[in-house]
């Protein structure tokens, strides 16, 4: 689309004589003619009317006058001629090159060399002047005076036609094809043919790079002849001359003058009619054009009036690209006409079609996201505060009807509109649905790339809160406050999150309405400000129930969150679940929500855990291990909700760590085992079917637990047992509270398993090694070893000891004392006493004496008409347990008929470990006698030193003479001191200590 660029306007007429050359120099025109003379006009204003012009340096819009004429100015007519302003130079090419100063044009240098040059090019930022001569390619540099010196001078193949500095390089157009000179040493290289018809030409561009004409297009090279793009700028024919005024490119042709820009794909702007021109130049503010015998200058259209053309006629990105011309310090304009340009643009590509397009305009527009979603009628947003109207976003300066966007608020509900389609029109709601589409990806590319900046906001903003929060400023955080209810409900003065708000709940409905759930759920996780009113009602409505628990987390609602999750299950264990037949939702998940809300919310955890406890009860009680929910909370919970899952809890917390379980929770656990198996005795008992050596699951736990733990009570427990049943259990309750006799007479006489009766001496045993001697419980084999040898007597009211022991409040628990003494011939001997045997009667004999302690029980027994004693197991016991019994009380035990041989599995062992630690004790007692002689010897040998006192022998205490005086000597046998001084330093030592204690 053309638009007017620059404004021609005639600056002069009638020149005299035709014009061969044309520069300006600040407010004059320079014209060479053909005569040779050199014209300059000056503006036509008179002096009175003459305002001061804006730029004193450019050319202004006004008719021109000859001011003087310079006669003989060059004695051939000018071929071209250039203002060097940085050096106040004219610059001219006729018959040869010569400069003047200006702007009195006074001659200063004359390149004589130059005669018959025919084109030149001058580099001013070093001074170099180049110029082609028949075949031959000069190079001079200005000294910075009044003259020039020949730097270079290179042969070349052909006539050169057009040339050009470019860096260090020099490209020249030579007849039919362009070259690069290398300025250092004339290298040449090749770049490509210039065409057939039109000559070449070389025009440089201000960034360094050239354009090289061939034909009627412009290719692009740089300073080395390289092609730089695929792109060329077509001229409707081979242009004459082309120069460079950004943003574009003006060429001359004989009849007019095209000006196109610079941009991909360099289009056309505007042509400007002139015939007859020949000659083009620019200068400061505007492009010179001469004709044969007048000249028009090409003044730049202001860049606000371009941009408000291009826009009006649809030409956005040129708008845009001159707005990026505007100066610097009209900033705050050009952001404007930006924005404003970049919003028409996006309306433009939304209502044809390109919608990615267009969010790419509005999101360098900086426009409100509100202005955007207007577009999307379907897109519900929550109540705003702080919105500004759309309709205010639109800027009213650029001569533009108001657009309107009603036409771009094509509605993307396709539940509402594809209804209205008739049924043949298959195809056009087809086209709608990717259109409708279409539109919403394009919304949800926008919203991705500027939400990063706004919840960026909105956090800084809860952050200020919570720093005003901690140094108690309560009215302005009261002011931010939020509801427990989470995000959803956005504080008032909030403006950034109220912008967050509703960017997350527009991208929250845009992502369903394109299918993308899971994109959803993951926008839910993270950090987001979605309406939660909002978000609900459509997220419930479509069923999307995944990211409606992640909506419901994000906001603190854990509870409608659990309530839902809960329903979900039961609807996917009943298959009524239709809207989404796919996703299920099992029990685990509930426990999977609840694992994060142990620390922060146990109750809640509790109360919800209970309804996929029977379903799931490892991963439940799991649950309750690894959130570190404090064991007494959920063990009264589960008591009063679920008792019978409190048993297995209490179980697996024992086994994950028995010191962190506490002797409440331990005992509890026994009483609830024991509370099981005496339901399940009871049962057995009705059905007469009872039978002591039957161990169910529970009853062994009972048994292991028991054993393992000891935080319970034995006397509340062994209230509980049956006086008929339960021997096991009451055996170990009876070791728990140290009653020995009465456990290992259950064991042997209930139990009738030897077995475990000495398994539970080995415990007891075992247990007792590291304890004081004072405290062992060594005769513990000799106890079962009694029992043995007198069922009678350890039978002998049981029942009314036990009733006795369970009844007492505080039923003493006795100890094995450490001895019991009694005389015999050899004197007086100490044998253990038997833990409650105090009635078991010792005679006061040794093992010498014709009648045991073992005929007088079996006497005994048999005057009480009791039972045999058990012989073999007294044997075997003795047999396997020989290096924990004390023999000669062992045999004291014995009856008096006990065969010797079948003592020998005992007598064997004990008798060779007793000789072993004779001859050891023996070979101990050799080496400390030696030992012994050996000290003495060694004492006898010091007392024998040798102190020898002379005349000259001195007190080491006092310094003076020994003389016959009494001495001492000290045990290093050199020093010698007086007896006296010797008693007097330790007196003074011991008066020194003592009070020394009495400082401290």
């Amino acid at each position: 689309m053309v638009h007017s660029a620059y404004d021609s306007f005639q600056l002069l007429t009638d020149c005299p004589t035709k014009i061969d050359a044309i520069e300006s120099y600040g407010l004059k025109l320079l014209l060479g003619c053909s005569d040779g003379s050199l014209r300059i006009y000056v503006s036509d204003s008179s002096g009175a009317d003459r305002s001061p012009p804006s730029d004193p340096h450019a050319l202004r819009k006004e008719p021109y006058a000859l001011e003087r004429t310079v006669a003989g100015f060059s004695k051939k007519p000018l071929i071209s001629m250039e203002v060097l302003e940085s050096r106040e130079l004219l610059l001219s090419l006729s018959e040869s090159i010569a400069f003047h100063r200006l702007p009195n044009l006074e001659t200063i240098a004359v390149i004589t060399k130059a005669k018959g040059a025919n084109v030149y090019s001058w580099d001013d930022r070093r001074g170099f002047l180049c110029f082609a001569r028949q075949k031959r390619v000069c190079i001079f540099r200005h000294d910075g005076g009044r003259g020039f010196v020949e730097v270079k001078d290179f042969g070349v193949p052909d006539t050169v036609k057009s040339m050009s500095w470019c860096g260090e390089n020099i490209c020249l157009g030579i007849r039919k094809e362009y070259m690069i000179l290398n300025a250092t040493n004339g290298a040449l290289s090749e770049v490509f043919s210039s065409g057939k018809i039109a000559p070449p030409l070389v025009v440089a561009l201000p960034s360094g790079e050239l354009i090289l004409g061939k034909e009627n297009i412009g290719v692009f090279v740089d300073q080395n002849g390289k092609l730089l793009q695929a792109d060329r700028i077509c001229w409707s024919e081979a242009p004459t001359v082309v120069v460079i005024q950004k943003p574009y490119a003006i060429a001359l042709f004989p009849r007019r003058v095209e000006i196109r820009s610079l941009r991909v794909p360099y289009p056309l702007i505007q042509t400007i009619v002139l015939p007859g021109a020949r000659r083009l130049t620019k200068s400061n503010n505007a492009v010179v054009v001469a004709l044969e015998k007048s000249v028009y200058g090409l003044f730049p259209v202001p860049l606000g009036a371009q941009i408000v053309q291009l826009t009006a006629s649809g030409n956005f990105e040129e708008a845009l690209a001159l707005c990026k011309l505007l100066p610097p310090e009209d900033a705050s304009l050009r952001a404007a006409k930006e924005g404003s340009i970049h919003i028409r643009y996006a309306h433009y590509l939304f209502d044809n079609g390109c919608y990615e397009e267009a969010m790419e305009h509005f999101l360098a527009s900086q426009v409100d996201i509100t202005y955007v979603l207007s577009l999307y009628q379907s897109i519900v947003l929550p109540k705003t505060t702080a919105v500004p109207e759309p309709e205010k976003l639109v800027d009213l300066s650029l001569d533009a009807p108001q657009l309107s966007r009603g036409s771009s608020g094509m509605s993307d509900d396709l539940e509402t509109f594809l209804p209205q389609l008739s049924e043949s029109d298959e195809n056009s709601a087809l086209e709608f649905k990717k259109m409708s589409h279409n539109t919403l990806m394009a919304l949800i590319k926008f919203l991705q790339k500027k939400r990063y900046s706004i919840v960026e906001k909105a956090a800084a903003e809860g952050t200020e809160e919570v720093v005003l929060d901690a140094v108690g400023d309560s009215f302005t955080s009261s002011r931010f406050k939020k509801s427990n209810k989470g995000r959803g409900n956005v504080p008032i003065n909030s403006a950034a999150r109220e912008m967050a708000a509703i960017l997350d709940t527009a991208l929250l409905q845009a992502l369903l309405l394109t299918g993308q759930s899971s994109a959803a759920v993951e926008l839910l996780k993270g950090l987001n400000y979605c309406d939660a009113k909002i978000c609900e009602e459509i997220l419930h409505k479509g069923h999307h129930y995944a990211a409606l628990l992640e909506l419901y987390r994000s906001n603190s609602m854990h509870r409608e969150a659990l309530t839902l999750l809960h329903q979900l299950v039961e609807e996917s264990k009943s298959n009524q679940l239709q809207a989404e037949p796919i996703q299920k939702f099992s029990p685990e998940a509930i426990i999977e929500y609840l694992k994060p809300l142990c620390g922060t919310d146990p109750m809640l955890v509790l109360e919800f855990s209970m309804l996929v406890l029977e379903s799931c009860p490892a991963q439940t009680i799991e649950l309750f291990l690894s959130g570190n929910i404090p064991a007494d909370l959920v063990n009264s919970y589960l008591k009063q909700h679920a008792p019978n899952m409190q048993g297995r809890y209490l179980e697996l917390m024992l086994a994950m760590n028995e010191n962190g379980i506490s002797g409440n929770l331990q005992n509890e656990m026994v009483q609830i085992y024991l509370s099981e198996v005496l339901e399940w005795y009871s049962e057995l008992s009705a059905q007469q079917i009872w039978d002591e050596k039957a161990y169910s699951p529970t009853r062994k736990k009972l048994l292991s637990a028991l054993e393992s733990i000891s935080g319970y009570s034995p006397e509340a427990l062994l209230k509980r047992l049956p006086p008929d049943a339960l021997f096991e259990e009451r055996a170990i309750l009876l070791g728990k509270m140290n009653q020995h006799e009465l456990a290992l007479s259950l064991y042997v006489h209930k139990l009738n398993v030897p077995e475990l009766a000495l398994a539970y001496c080995d415990r007891v045993y075992e247990s007792s090694v590291h304890q004081p001697p004072a405290k062992s419980s060594g005769n513990i084999y000799l106890t079962l070893l009694q029992i043995y040898l007198n069922p009678q007597k350890t039978t002998k009211n049981f029942e009314k000891r036990i009733t006795n022991l369970v009844s007492s409040p505080n039923a003493s628990i006795p100890k094995i004392s450490s001895a019991t003494s009694f005389k015999g011939k050899g004197g007086r001997k100490k044998i253990a006493s038997i833990e409650g045997a105090e009635d078991m009667r010792i005679s006061p004999s040794n093992t010498d004496c014709s009648r045991s302690d073992g005929d007088a029980d079996a006497e005994e027994s048999n005057e009480e008409g009791g039972s045999s004693i058990m012989l073999d197991q007294v044997l075997d016991l003795l047999s396997r347990r020989w290096d924990r019994i004390n023999g000669a009380q062992a045999l004291r035990l014995l009856p008096r008929e006990t065969k010797l041989q079948n003592l020998l599995p005992f007598l064997g062992p004990l008798l060779k470990k007793s000789s072993e630690a004779y001859r050891n004790f023996s070979v101990i007692k050799s080496l400390r006698q030696s030992e012994n002689l050996q000290v003495k010897d060694e004492l006898y040998n010091q007392r024998k030193a040798v102190v020898k006192i002379s005349s000259d022998s001195m007190c080491s205490l006092c310094n003076k003479k020994l003389g016959t005086s009494v001495f001492a000597v000290y045990p290093n046998g050199t020093t010698l001191v007086h007896f006296v001084c010797f008693r007097d330093s330790q007196s003074m030592k011991a008066v020194s200590k003592v009070s020394q204690l009495r400082k401290r």
